[in-house]
């Protein structure tokens, strides 16, 4: 058991000796959105959850960190902010109506340009940019599914089905997916970024790290519990992750995927599903550490 220990110490020491030194010449410019609701004042006192964030990831060496709001100049998302960022960390709940779609889309373009990372927590899986990111997404893995010879001419109509804050009923079609309509015309729906249930009842989730040698999972246990949490319930209409690092389940017996890993262009996308607002998940040792892994691996692959 000690060599176990000290093999899995190694290791996790030399990912980061290797980003460290990278980072210690450029750091990491890491920018935590928040729409700061006041609810959150419930779970982390005199501070916005974005603020307790962005203080941990300060602390740590090779970080450059700073915070936005809703409530800025261009939503604190404008095209100087942008470009001086590498990894855009995103908290959402109830005003993601009110984001305007030009600052998203100039998130989804360096995203897809591989100039930012985008990291989605718990309830901005409704963010219009994480949205739009997994739309994108569909329309790449859409095209794989035309046959080779008949892709260039392929005329496609796109079905959008999925109003925010509206859920969908557990035997719905798992969005998305593609239709040939007639002739050259495809159909695609797109993602609807929801789930058929959710209890918040701040009951624990155990979750289960499945993906033990992802950069992302560096450092943490097989399995370690959330003591107080909202529940998803699978299943999350997105596309096919390329990678689920981990997964949460309930004592009543429902599951999540519940970080989730995707390439959009030529950028990088995680969505970290625990959370809520009310409970101080971002003070909790394993999900720190998985933020701060992200933002490392994340970052370590932006070309500036």
């Amino acid at each position: 058991m000690k060599l176990a220990k000290h093999i899995c110490t190694s290791l996790f020491a030399s990912f980061f000796i290797a980003v460290g030194c990278c980072a210690a010449a450029e750091p990491i410019r890491v920018l935590v959105w928040d729409e700061q609701q006041p609810e959150q004042k419930q779970g982390y006192g005199d501070k916005f959850l974005g603020e307790t964030l962005a203080a941990h990831l300060a602390k740590l060496p090779g970080l450059a960190v700073k915070t936005a709001k809703l409530d800025e100049a261009d939503q604190g998302l404008s095209d100087a902010a942008l470009d001086a960022t590498d990894v855009l960390i995103f908290w959402s709940h109830r005003r993601a109506k009110e984001q305007d779609d030009a600052r998203a889309e100039a998130v989804v373009k360096r995203v897809k340009e591989g100039k930012l990372g985008f990291i989605g927590l718990h309830s901005a899986h409704w963010a219009k940019p994480f949205v739009r990111l997994m739309q994108e997404r569909a329309k790449a893995d859409a095209l794989k599914q035309v046959p080779e010879a008949e892709r260039a001419t392929a005329k496609w109509e796109f079905v959008n089905d999925a109003p925010y804050y509206k859920l969908i009923g557990r035997a719905s079609r798992i969005t998305p997916y593609v239709e040939k309509v007639e002739g050259a015309v495809w159909r695609l729906t797109l993602p609807q970024c929801v789930f058929p249930a959710y209890r918040n009842d701040g009951m624990p989730s155990h979750v289960t790290t499945l993906l033990p040698q992802h950069p992302i999972a560096a450092g943490l246990p097989a399995q370690w519990d959330i003591p107080r949490t909202e529940m998803y319930g699978e299943p999350f209409h997105v596309p096919p992750p390329d990678e689920v690092v981990f997964e949460e389940k309930w004592d009543k017996g429902e599951h999540f995927r519940s970080g989730c890993v995707w390439t959009v262009g030529q950028g990088r996308v995680f969505y970290f599903r625990p959370g809520h607002e009310t409970y101080p998940i971002f003070q909790k040792a394993e999900t720190l550490r998985v933020i701060e892994n992200a933002v490392r691996w994340m970052g370590s692959a932006i070309t500036r």
